[in-house]
């Protein structure tokens, strides 16, 4: 498939820069693959669409304030560097901007005009300009008041309050990015949808800042994907099985837990008893994924998806077509834009069912 069959223009101006409130106030596209129909709704009625015994699947993931300030020790020059993941004894790959590096440079941190008695040393140089550097002690404790949030190249406005930018059931620091399709989630309307008998389970998938990388190559086969490390326990592969065996469906919440849900199913499934049920078990996963969907994929897991509107020529948008088909998420995205929907991360939402 070339990559240009993922291009679409978008009018700057279509580009959400800072979030509606209340979170679930934003717009909502339901997309029917079954019929081609496409309904206006906001994101607070999505209950009107779910099922008793369905079962929402997020990912409780918690962005790291990961932009980090500092200037070189030999010059002086001043150094951005962004965290993208943990490699542990104090190690994390990272991004940096500014004066030249080079291994061995070291690099003083700094809050406002103040030096602070922490340093990075830049050990080895990966690809796409990616460093691995190694903190003189453990930068965790300094994140919440050194670090800024890590906003999208295309938000150019300042964030207000920071938890904007996290989903209202965020745990586990370690994301790059939000996995911004549970931005829209507040908790009142998590505990109607409860009551409806809807449940709610969550996995975990770090989100890397390859996720805003446009496809550079021709065609979407030659593309590498990027890995994100994701989580699906026991318990809620359990709870996963329990709800199709019921006849419930599994409704990811956004294209991070897809890539969860769909990893586990490849990294193994569970031998049922006897070959008459025609759901396998699955099986929990722990590890680095690099599951790349695209039109033609079999979805073993996932029977609806909520997610926000995605960059042209994207592998996320080749993961929602593939999910709803190419035709029928040009369709949607052509409509999104006459209707004056708000785009990408701080923009509206999707339903495809």
């Amino acid at each position: 498939m070339k990559t240009t069959d993922l291009d679409y223009e978008l009018p700057e101006s279509y580009i959400a820069q800072q979030a509606v409130e209340p979170r679930d106030s934003s717009r909502l596209l339901v997309i029917h693959r079954d019929t081609g129909l496409l309904e206006h709704r906001i994101f607070r009625e999505i209950g009107d669409y779910l099922r008793p015994g369905d079962l929402l699947v997020a990912n409780e993931s918690r962005v790291i304030p990961a932009r980090l300030f500092g200037r070189k020790a030999s010059s002086g020059g001043k150094i951005e560097i962004l965290l993208l993941r943990d490699l542990g004894e104090n190690r994390w790959r990272a991004l940096l901007g500014g004066a030249r590096t080079r291994s061995g440079s070291r690099i003083q941190l700094v809050q406002g005009h103040e030096a602070m008695p922490l340093y990075a040393e830049v050990l080895a140089t990966g690809e796409r300009g990616e460093r691995t550097v190694v903190f003189s002690e453990p930068i965790e404790p300094y994140l919440d008041s050194l670090g800024q949030m890590p906003l999208p190249p295309y938000i150019h406005r300042a964030l207000e309050d920071p938890e904007r930018y996290q989903t209202v059931y965020s745990r586990t620091l370690g994301s790059a990015a939000a996995p911004t399709a549970g931005l829209h989630f507040t908790p009142e309307l998590l505990f109607s949808l409860r009551d409806q008998g809807i449940q709610l389970a969550f996995v975990t998938l770090h989100v890397g800042l390859d996720t805003f990388r446009p496809i550079s190559e021709e065609t979407l086969e030659s593309h590498i994907i990027h890995t994100e490390w994701g989580t699906l326990s026991p318990e809620v592969a359990s709870q996963i099985n329990r709800t199709k065996l019921m006849g419930g469906r599994v409704i990811a919440v956004g294209t991070t837990s897809v890539r969860v849900l769909e990893t586990a199913a490849r990294q193994g499934l569970l031998q049922t008893p006897d070959g008459t049920c025609p759901w396998r078990a699955l099986a929990p996963f722990e590890g680095f994924t690099d599951l790349y969907i695209t039109p033609g994929f079999h979805f073993r897991v996932v029977d609806a998806m909520i997610t926000n509107f995605h960059l042209p020529c994207s592998t996320l948008l080749a993961l929602v077509m593939a999910f709803a088909g190419t035709d029928l998420i040009r369709e949607a995205y052509a409509e999104a834009i006459r209707e004056r929907y708000r785009f990408f991360s701080f923009g509206d939402a999707t339903l495809m069912l």
